[in-house]
């Protein structure tokens, strides 16, 4: 019997801590521009609580309402590990809640994000321990698989390879190469700059805003009316 669906993978690449941590300094906005502005996970999985996020990715694939290899992979996971789980967007049943998200609070693990639904979203909110979800619904799940850990998966429609960087923020989730990670980290670096340098400038209320003058949008074939629109 094939073991497809079956498939438990108990170990993982992870990558340098300290270049995660230095990644994770940077807004996930900002590293996402410096990744063609791909690679972030649906804008409808989002944060639960304000902690901030970063790890190595611990995959679970997961039949859509069955969190037994959720379950298995919280006792699995190492400190640093970011669990994420492929649930198919599933939002009918809740795959985890406050108890499962303490237990991996307690483990050291570095977040929780699930393709799917959740419940106890209050008392989550209140945790100082990263969560991400596409939704919520009381409903609790079943216990019998089948499923996966530590393969490849489609969360919020990216492709996340176990031992990919995760990064987290209020804006949302980004996966990252980690053999790419080096050179992202540092064209990064620079994007965060220059960020500053505007913001400097804005204070300063000096701003180059020529690229949206009038001239600047006519040579693009803009059309300006100095009259009110009038429909035909």
């Amino acid at each position: 019997m094939s073991p497809v669906g079956l498939r438990i993978y108990r170990r993982l690449p992870r990558a340098n801590p300290e270049l995660v941590a230095a990644l994770a300094e940077i807004p996930v906005a900002n590293v996402a521009d410096e990744m063609s502005r791909m690679f972030c996970l649906d804008a409808a999985i989002r944060p639960w609580n304000t902690a901030p996020m970063k790890g190595v990715a611990f995959t679970v694939r997961a039949r859509p309402g069955c969190n037994l290899l959720l379950h298995k992979a919280l006792d699995m996971a190492e400190p640093g590990d970011v669990i994420l789980v492929e649930d198919g967007g599933d939002l009918t049943t809740a795959l985890s809640g406050e108890n499962m998200v303490l237990w991996a609070q307690k483990r050291g693990l570095a977040g929780l994000v699930v393709d799917g639904a959740m419940r106890d979203r209050a008392s989550i909110a209140e945790m100082d321990f990263p969560v991400y979800a596409r939704g919520v619904t009381p409903r609790g799940p079943h216990r019998n698989g089948p499923g996966e850990i530590n393969v490849p998966i489609s969360c919020g429609g990216v492709v996340v390879n176990p031992g990919d960087i995760v990064l987290g923020d209020q804006d949302g989730v980004l996966i990252i190469p980690p053999k790419e990670a080096p050179e992202i980290l540092k064209r990064a670096q620079g994007k965060l700059d220059k960020e500053l340098k505007t913001r400097a400038a804005i204070e300063a209320d000096s701003w180059d805003r020529s690229a949206y003058s009038d001239e600047a949008l006519e040579k693009l074939g803009f059309t300006f009316f100095d009259t009110t629109y009038q429909e035909r």
